[in-house]
């Protein structure tokens, strides 16, 4: 992969703006913006069900109707009649018009408020809640479910309805990760736009007519692809549900927390939903430069190891033959102990490109301190798909190559040799575990010294003379750089487990207990000290990064489903 400084990006050219009048007030907008989306920037918000800015518009929902106007005109011979500001006065339509789907033009005014749109959207919620269960209590979507808030915004108080409800289909297994209830479906069609336009798998569509119209899946088909769960996401009722999180969590009780995953080198921006230090789910948050408002489902669903039974909690130190549970001090100095006297010649480091651009720099010193030149990180590839998912499966591989300055796995046959024939006596595994890169434990168990520095109990921990335990993306703070070279930040979003330490401050303790020198006690200290080493990140720091971080080198990489979504942004097709 070929890196580069990132450039600075060219201006954007000149965009022709139109007056518009919204609720009485006008206001500038590109020619051509959705009117729904001219009146979210004016601070108007339209109540809308099918519409979503990175889909289709079909207009099917008919929720987002508002009142429009032009300025009538003027017979010939007369100056068109202007109000006491000089702009023109707006001559109203009769009938409402949906703002999902029209454009904003020269002139033109927009009611979103009156008795007219007020009028219309009562009926549209009357019609919505006719056949709809009464299961808010006990359906997943309750708290985030924008039926039961335009319900209470622009509903009736009761219903009219007496006759039986429409009995339709439910809990249906229509993928492995998703469930559907048809009687809570409104007719959106998001996730059938969403499977038909963004991942091209149209398996959902409607059957039957009228109040008996039900979404399903094609016969033969299964909702399965790696984006199944965005339909849950986009769903703005309870209709789609995930079968991971169903009935976990009330979401009114979860703290969000903004984040990166960490499945892939993408760096898809998403929010971590944790209660009382355990993680319930992950969703994805928008990003135009990384995942849109997109994520795959293996990344999303990668979080339950944080809660796993098998966590590393607290230091051992075999003694006997045996581990034994050991303070941090004593677990440290006994790294110490195994490292010193012995020729740098004769120790390896073995690190993961999982770690964050901090604990990167801070292994570079831990490497500097012990004098060997035999260190890499674990390079790990698969096949890319045509959308998100990056071939690098390392979240920081473009962070090994700016601070350690060398092509993640360019030495580590060689290591394996060494260490598989005896030249290397001495290894510390940062984050990997030794035995699935072909090593076995007949070599391992003969090494003169090992450590390891893990968050789940593993082979290579049970064979390790030290284990140290460490944390988790979603236990610690810091920067990766993801394959298209954009630096991004990780927060913590839950706690570490027993006496399980940051993994920063591991290696500032074994830096210390090494070589005495040190003088850091935040991971922002680290940023800053590294800020100050390496000429990408001077001028920034963590804070500054922001919670979309920030392009700091230029790739060959492309992300395929942001280049469709340009193309259809600029073909009209989408608001993007």
């Amino acid at each position: 992969m070929s890196t580069a400084p990132a450039s600075a990006s060219a201006s954007p050219p000149p965009v022709d703006t139109v007056n518009v009048q919204i609720n009485g007030k006008w206001h500038k907008f590109p020619k051509g913006m959705r009117m729904i989306e001219a009146c979210r920037i004016a601070g108007e918000l339209v109540p809308h069900y099918c519409y979503h800015p990175k889909l289709s518009s079909p207009g099917n929902c008919r929720m987002c109707l508002v009142e429009m106007g032009m300025p009538p005109r003027p017979t010939p011979g007369q100056e068109p009649a202007k109000d006491e500001h000089g702009m023109p006065v707006i001559g109203w339509m009769p009938r409402p018009v949906i703002a999902c789907a029209n454009t904003v033009s020269e002139g033109m005014g927009i009611r979103t408020e009156g008795k007219l749109s007020e009028e219309c959207r009562r009926g549209v919620m009357e019609l919505l809640l006719i056949n709809h269960p009464l299961d808010c209590p006990i359906c997943d979507q309750a708290g985030e479910c924008r039926l039961q808030e335009f319900s209470v915004e622009h509903g009736n108080g009761q219903s009219r309805f007496r006759e039986e409800k429409v009995k339709k289909p439910k809990n249906v297994d229509v993928g492995p990760r998703v469930r559907l209830d048809d009687e809570r479906c409104i007719m959106c069609s998001r996730c059938i736009r969403f499977c038909a336009e963004i991942v091209d798998d149209p398996v959902l569509g409607f059957t039957e007519r009228g109040s008996h119209t039900t979404l399903a899946v094609h016969p033969g088909k299964r909702l399965e692809n790696n984006y199944s769960l965005n339909t849950v996401d986009i769903c703005p009722v309870g209709a789609l549900t995930s079968n991971d999180f169903r009935f976990q969590q009330r979401v009114w009780f979860l703290k969000e927390t903004k984040s990166i995953c960490t499945h892939c080198g993408r760096g898809c921006n998403m929010e971590i939903s944790s209660r009382q230090q355990t993680i319930y789910r992950q969703t994805p948050r928008e990003n135009n430069d990384v995942n849109s408002t997109w994520m795959c489902d293996r990344g999303r669903l990668d979080f339950h190891f944080v809660n796993s039974e098998f966590r590393l909690t607290q230091p051992l130190v075999k003694k006997a033959g045996k581990h034994q549970a050991a303070t941090w001090k004593d677990a440290i100095l006994a790294v110490a102990q195994g490292v010193a006297g012995v020729p740098a010649d004769q120790i390896a480091v073995i690190a993961s490109a999982r770690m964050t651009n901090e604990e990167l720099y801070l292994a570079k010193a831990l490497i500097k301190a012990l004098g060997t030149s035999q260190f890499d990180v674990v390079p790990r590839t698969r096949e890319a798909d045509n959308y998100l998912r990056a071939a690098d499966m390392n979240p920081n591989s473009n962070g090994v190559r700016t601070i350690w300055g060398t092509e993640p796995g360019k030495q580590l046959d060689q290591i394996i040799a060494d260490i598989t024939s005896g030249k290397v006596k001495v290894v510390l595994a940062l984050g990997e575990n030794l035995l699935k890169l072909g090593l076995t434990k007949e070599v391992l168990g003969k090494l003169k010294f090992l450590a390891s520095s893990h968050v789940l109990a593993n082979a290579t921990a049970e064979l390790s003379h030290v284990v140290l335990p460490g944390a988790t993306y979603a236990e610690k703070r810091g920067s990766m750089i993801n394959v298209t070279g954009r630096l991004q930040r990780l927060n913590k979003a839950v706690e570490l487990p027993g006496e399980a330490h940051d993994d920063w401050e591991i290696l500032r303790d074994l830096i210390l207990a090494v070589s005495g020198s040190n003088g850091l006690h935040s991971v922002d200290d680290v940023f800053k000290r590294m800020a100050a080493d390496i000429a990408i990140f001077q001028g920034k720091t963590l804070r500054s990064i922001g919670d979309l971080g920030v392009q700091v080198m230029e790739t060959d990489e492309k992300i395929p489903l942001l280049e469709r979504e340009r193309e259809r942004k600029a073909k009209g097709i989408i608001v993007g």
